[in-house]
């Protein structure tokens, strides 16, 4: 957690705060996900931190109708599967250095309906390039994917280990919303309980 801006809440993620002059406001966003509803943080330049499970109470409340909409809209329909992309801008002031290095290749490289492993991820973001101990890169990258802030729109569901799907922040919860998105992507068959588009 990191403060947010002055007389702001905390705001997951890490990295620095959003600059003074400008503040979070937040929306919560139903989703059919196992957490159920995202929160949602936008700023003027864009959406600066979303999270899985809704926090009730977060201030100040969003209170632009255009912002409301375009972000409930488009992360439904993504969520319903009528669109791959979000379509939503971004502001990055949550992740700095290597971490946004990290968090914009895997945004820029791995495509809906794909999947990376954590050590290609740290290999294709040229970041750790002078790391020689086996396996640090790799955990890493998972510590990054753990801090994202703006999960969904930087997509770490799509990073998965070498051997298997991966962890996932949140716990078990966590980890059926990783199943449930590679499933909606096409990544993984649905199971009997799968509650999403087909």
């Amino acid at each position: 957690m990191v403060a947010g801006p002055a007389g702001g809440r905390p705001v997951e993620g890490g990295g620095p705060s959003v600059p003074q002059s400008w503040s979070l406001s937040w929306l919560t966003v139903p989703t059919p996900l196992p957490s159920g509803p995202m929160h949602i943080a936008v700023t003027p330049l864009g959406v600066a931190a979303a999270g899985y499970g809704g926090r009730d109470g977060e201030t100040p409340p969003c209170t632009d109708p255009a912002k409301v909409t375009a972000v409930t809209e488009r992360i439904g329909a993504y969520l319903a599967g009528r669109t791959r992309e979000l379509g939503l801008p971004i502001d990055w002031s949550l992740s700095s250095g290597p971490h946004r290095t990290v968090l914009r290749t895997l945004r820029e490289q791995v495509p809906y309906g794909r999947t990376i492993t954590y050590g290609e991820l740290a290999a294709r973001s040229g970041v750790f390039e002078d790391v020689t101990e086996p396996g640090l890169a790799a955990r890493t990258v998972g510590q990054m994917m753990a801090a994202n802030p703006v999960a969904l729109l930087v997509p770490c569901h799509r990073v998965v280990a070498a051997d298997g799907i991966g962890g996932f922040g949140g716990g078990r919860v966590g980890i059926d919303v990783k199943r449930w998105l590679l499933t909606l992507e096409g990544v993984l068959e649905p199971t009997l309980d799968w509650n999403g588009p087909l």
